[in-house]
């Protein structure tokens, strides 16, 4: 039975950057189903009402790609009754640990050396090549869940902007929804009220200052450059998003079928 979703976005409380994928357009006129599939930041401060709205959705899979690290950092998501919850790490734990460490807690000269002129929108970018890239496994297994079983489905990282941005424009791609529209829900996540809270240590007014903040921005936006980048590496890499798809993550012309009548009106 298919649960009803509200007509308006919720507002929750302890969960960032929640939305319904529901409504973008496909290349032949179709559009993703409301209600089937979701995108979020953690889990781990959903509060009884958040978490009351989020079981009124029927999930049946939550996929977390956050790591060790961060999930030590925020702690582990709030356990849904029948929900099936999988982690899927889209990064190593140790991948740039001190470079977080760095973003929280250096001083305006060491940001300026590790992430002025260029350097932190550059990073972005690297990390976006590198997940599509690298991390076919991870991605093979999300679109094999959905087109088997795992949908309504809600997908998260930390602030539900990088990692989860990135597995839902590979699941988007693989519904062949229109490359604008694609970008265009990624670049929701710049809204202000759902963008990720700056985290910085210290009191002092340096620590959150305009230039740091500024230094830090690139980190913290979605930007259409590193999406970009990400459908770049798919096309130098594979060729192309049908080649990607089937040689890259594996997922056959009638898992794909099955993944369209799953997900889209």
């Amino acid at each position: 039975m298919t649960q009803q979703v509200p007509s308006t976005e919720p507002e929750l409380a302890g969960v960032r950057n929640f939305r319904d994928v529901g409504g973008l357009p496909t290349v032949d006129g179709r559009r993703v189903r409301h209600g089937r599939l979701f995108r979020s930041g953690h889990l781990a401060h959903a509060t009884e009402e958040d978490a009351a709205f989020l079981s009124s959705l029927g999930l049946h899979t939550i996929f977390d790609f956050r790591n060790a690290a961060d999930q030590k950092l925020e702690g582990p998501d709030v356990e849904l009754p029948g929900v099936r919850n999988v982690n899927l790490p889209l990064t190593d734990p140790a991948d740039g640990s001190e470079f977080w460490k760095m973003v929280r807690d250096g001083d305006v000269d060491q940001l300026r050396g590790h992430l002025g002129d260029g350097k932190a929108a550059n990073r972005m970018i690297n990390s976006y090549r590198t997940i599509v890239r690298d991390r076919t496994a991870e991605h093979a297994h999300v679109l094999h869940a959905l087109a088997e079983d795992s949908v309504p489905a809600l997908m998260h990282c930390a602030a539900g902007k990088d990692r989860a941005g990135l597995s839902i424009a590979v699941t988007l791609l693989a519904l062949d929804v229109e490359r604008d529209a694609i970008v265009a829900d990624y670049l929701e996540s710049n809204a202000t009220h759902r963008r990720y809270k700056v985290r910085r240590n210290g009191s002092s007014e340096e620590a959150r200052s305009p230039e740091v903040m500024e230094l830090l921005s690139p980190l913290f936006d979605a930007r259409a450059e590193y999406l970009t980048a990400a459908f770049e590496t798919i096309e130098e890499t594979w060729g192309g998003v049908d080649a990607y798809l089937e040689q890259g993550l594996g997922v056959t012309p009638e898992q794909r079928e099955r993944l369209r009548e799953r997900l889209l009106d």
